[in-house]
């Protein structure tokens, strides 16, 4: 068996022995990553009804599920990836990569001429064992979200984002403290506890 096999196997495995991918398959959630944002909002209650959320990185849906729930039927949530996403009752689903102008574009229009309350984005990149370059590949998605909320976040409203801790970190909760009135960051407990993923919660966006 080779070395790849075996990683494989055990990462199966650990997969069908955690108590909240078993949990997820119970409820109807399409992921285990709901619980982050569940545990997130519980502390934090950022979710109201009424409220439009925008959500980076959505696939495969389980932030984006548990966003319109709690926003309600008045509200939206705008679900954004470049890979396909199953159809969400009261989510929007844009596939493609918000950089490009005319996926931007796209959720502009389907914001209705106005802002988001809350941007969130559980954005990862793909894994490739280096950590510096793995790294530097996940804070480049955390700028690029930050950025998005220069464009689709109203004033006051709210910022969820997927960070590891390493280099670029500090500097990053750094910049957010300049665009937003407070900043908290939070580790779920369905974050596994040997990953260096944190989230951080910026509030009262400064436009």
């Amino acid at each position: 068996m080779t070395r790849r096999s075996r990683a494989g196997g055990h990462w199966r495995k650990k997969q069908s022995e955690d108590p909240f991918v078993q949990r997820a398959a119970r409820e109807g959630w399409r992921s285990r990553a709901v619980f982050k944002l569940a545990q997130i909002d519980e502390k934090t209650r950022i979710f109201r009804r009424g409220q439009t959320c925008i959500d980076l990185g959505a696939a495969p849906g389980g932030w984006s599920q548990y966003a319109a729930r709690a926003v309600g039927a008045s509200g939206r949530v705008i679900a954004v990836d470049l890979l396909p996403i199953e159809p969400l009752g009261g989510v929007t689903i844009i596939e493609g990569d918000l950089s490009v102008d005319s996926v931007l574009a796209r959720v502009t229009a389907s914001l209705e001429e106005r802002r988001a309350d809350i941007v969130m984005s559980d954005m990862a990149p793909n894994i490739s064992g280096m950590r510096a370059v793995d790294q530097a590949r996940a804070m480049q998605l955390a700028d690029d979200a930050l950025a998005a909320c220069g464009e689709l976040l109203v004033s006051g409203g709210d910022f969820i984002v997927k960070l590891f801790q390493g280099e670029g970190y500090d500097a990053y909760i750094r910049g957010l403290r300049t665009h937003f009135s407070a900043v908290r960051q939070i580790k779920p407990k369905a974050s596994r506890p040997e990953s260096r993923e944190t989230y951080a919660l910026a509030r009262g966006y400064r436009v």
